[in-house]
């Protein structure tokens, strides 16, 4: 029987997802399986599209939708739940019966990647953007009681705009996460918009881009003596972690 699995979302011809997969099938020799990209430019897609590839048994959700699809899901897990986004959906089909799971796997993800460093000297984070990741960032750095606040371009509640962080804002705040698409692949000239010079040797900087390896957000931190940390080691764990979740009785 072929086993399809992929990747749903905007604007996703950058994804390292389906080499990381063909590259494990290969080594593995798993068989009659495959990953692919299927480009959503709305969610309201998903249930035709469950609909239509009955071969389908996973799926890894990213942006915009990780917020979106939860709509769609019959059980969610307890810290997708929690977290308010998903990114890993596994389709049970028994019993001629379609049953959607949803998973939030960017937790472990992030938590893994953050605990690579030292991150008991920060007890302020500044988290750039609200989507679906930002979320479970910021579950993560609640449950490590670390102090954070959001920034968007809008300005909303408790929410920072860009326009808003100045200098103390930086030097008070010394671990900051990238959330946002900025510097990702087409994309590779834009950036958080942030008072780089403010930043130093006591900051760690940690962007949820992994293409390209390093973006304009890690070189400028990395130019003022900052720890820099990109997305590839949470990409793989997360990957890692939905074949586990697909696989599982």
């Amino acid at each position: 029987m072929i086993k399809q699995y992929g990747l749903i979302g905007k604007s996703i011809a950058h994804s390292f997802s389906p080499e990381y997969f063909r590259r494990k099938f290969k080594n593995e020799k798993i068989e009659d399986t495959f990953y692919s990209l299927f480009p959503f430019e709305h969610i309201d897609l998903f249930p035709s599209f469950i609909q239509e590839n009955p071969n389908v048994y996973g799926l890894n959700v990213t942006s915009p939708f990780k917020q979106e699809i939860i709509k769609y899901i019959d059980v969610l897990d307890d810290t997708a739940s929690e977290v308010g986004a998903v990114n890993v959906l596994k389709i049970d089909r028994a019993h001629q019966k379609t049953t959607v799971y949803g998973f939030n796997t960017d937790v472990v993800g992030f938590k893994q990647t953050l605990c690579q460093h030292a991150f008991q000297k920060h007890s302020f984070a500044l988290i750039l953007g609200t989507g679906g990741v930002s979320k479970a960032v910021a579950y993560v750095l609640s449950s490590l009681h670390i102090n954070f606040t959001f920034v968007s371009r809008i300005k909303k509640n408790s929410i920072l705009t860009y326009d808003d962080i100045n200098s103390e804002i930086i030097h008070r705040n010394t671990l900051i996460i990238n959330c946002t698409p900025l510097g990702m692949y087409p994309m590779i000239h834009t950036f958080p918009l942030l008072p780089y010079d403010e930043i130093g040797v006591k900051h760690l900087l940690i962007d949820m881009v992994y293409n390209p390896d390093e973006t304009i957000f890690l070189s400028e931190g990395k130019r003022k003596g900052a720890i820099t940390q990109n997305g590839f080691d949470m990409f793989c764990v997360q990957a890692d972690m939905a074949w586990k979740i697909w696989n599982a009785y």
